[in-house]
């Protein structure tokens, strides 16, 4: 059931992004637009405006109590009694912790779905019988170019070429070709018992898009599945340029390859396909807590007390442990403690809008490439807690620098 639909324009510099949605009361929590979203502009001349989640933990720092919330509200809208194998597909950069979040809420009903998530790094540093299973485009984005890997078990394999239901979880879809995309790509790869395909988002615009060919929406580019939705709010979008914007340059930011850092060892958490992506959870923790202890007595001789306002940032793909620590923080420090959740990024977003703040500096993979982190003050954190896949020491010089991040990399 979905509330009674509204209407928004939002202002942007390079032009008019007009809104009509609705919510969805199917959860017992209803999401209002302002619980789910801001507005910022891309700096990317294929698309120029983007939809800033609230809920994610990606570019504006979130509470892990509000992300689980929103991760299991969208899990409960999938049905029940599914045709099973069942493979849970996240979208990377953006949605590699939802997708991990949702597969393991609709574990509880679902205990064997599988777990994979798109990448946009090369997997033949961190393991050599890695080997690509498909690629897809995600033709509007700042990188374009996504891999799927397949897995060396022989067992899980055969589960994921014998899926029956997809389930494609991202943060959001704008006009629905990214779903058609990948579930061709991976028909094509040799799931070829597909019955279902269920597009699960925080937010669905690509109702009612407007085409100029009449068999150009995902349903009917999709043949002998069934194709489902699920999401927290739908709409439609439709923008309109500025009289002269202002031309762009993009960063170069368009690239699977491996970098010069090795990816260290943090288990499983869907790179590759997996039943359980919380299997590196409990090293990761402990390489924190060894670096937290120390941390917190340099922090009581100096100040007298422990950190009261953590802020922990995942890097890039790297956010599922990071995610789970920041929860284990947010459960295990006192009531009176602030604990959010954000992430570095490789997507260039002009500041104005819902991006107040940005700092820019070297990616830790080696590529070569800048990265980003938004609405992020370091001063305004007693402690900033940056998790990696790389070594600890190829962290930018910007991090190393300040003296309230406590970086936690990855054993080699």
């Amino acid at each position: 059931m979905s509330a009674k639909p509204q209407s928004t324009t939002i202002t942007l510099p390079r032009g008019k992004l007009d809104l009509t949605y609705q919510t969805n009361n199917r959860n017992d929590n209803t999401y209002q637009l302002e619980d789910l979203l801001g507005f910022a502009q891309r700096i990317n001349p294929k698309r120029a405006f983007l939809f800033v989640s609230k809920v994610l933990g990606r570019h504006i720092p979130v509470s892990p109590s509000i992300m689980r919330g929103a991760f299991t509200d969208l899990a409960n809208l999938v049905s029940d009694n599914l045709p099973e194998p069942i493979l849970v597909i996240g979208m990377a950069e953006t949605a590699v912790g939802l997708s991990a979040g949702v597969h393991q809420a609709l574990q509880t009903r679902y205990p064997n779905a599988l777990l994979l998530n798109s990448t946009r790094h090369a997997q033949h540093n961190q393991n050599n019988d890695a080997a690509i299973f498909t690629t897809f485009s995600e033709d509007h984005s700042h990188a374009s170019q996504h891999l799927i890997y397949q897995s060396s078990d022989k067992d899980l394999q055969a589960q994921l070429l014998a899926s029956k239901t997809l389930i494609m979880v991202d943060d959001e879809a704008s006009t629905g070709n990214t779903c058609v995309n990948v579930v061709t790509a991976l028909r094509d790869a040799g799931l070829k018992q597909l019955q279902q395909v269920h597009l699960t988002t925080l937010v669905d615009w690509s109702l009612n898009q407007s085409t100029t060919d009449a068999d150009d929406n995902i349903s009917t580019r999709l043949p002998d599945v069934e194709f489902y939705r699920h999401h927290l709010l739908s709409g439609a979008w439709q923008w309109t340029d500025a009289p002269s914007p202002e031309p762009i340059v993009m960063p170069s930011v368009d690239t699977i390859e491996a970098g010069s850092q090795a990816l260290g060892n943090t288990g499983n958490w869907g790179r590759i396909p997996t039943l359980d992506s919380t299997g590196g959870f409990v090293d990761y923790l402990q390489n924190f807590q060894q670096a937290f202890a120390s941390f917190s007595e340099q922090a009581i001789s100096e100040k007298g007390r422990l950190p009261k306002r953590i802020l922990v940032l995942g890097s890039n793909e790297f956010v599922w442990l990071p995610f789970l620590l920041a929860e284990w923080l947010e459960q295990n420090t006192a009531t009176n403690n602030v604990v959010k959740f954000s992430a570095l990024t490789r997507s260039p977003i002009a500041l104005g809008g819902t991006i107040s703040t940005m700092l820019s500096f070297h990616d830790n993979y080696g590529l070569g490439m800048t990265n980003f982190v938004y609405n992020v003050e370091p001063d305004d954190w007693d402690l900033i807690v940056l998790c990696v896949e790389t070594a600890s020491d190829s962290v930018d010089d910007l991090w190393q620098d300040l003296d309230n991040v406590l970086v936690v990399g990855a054993e080699r």
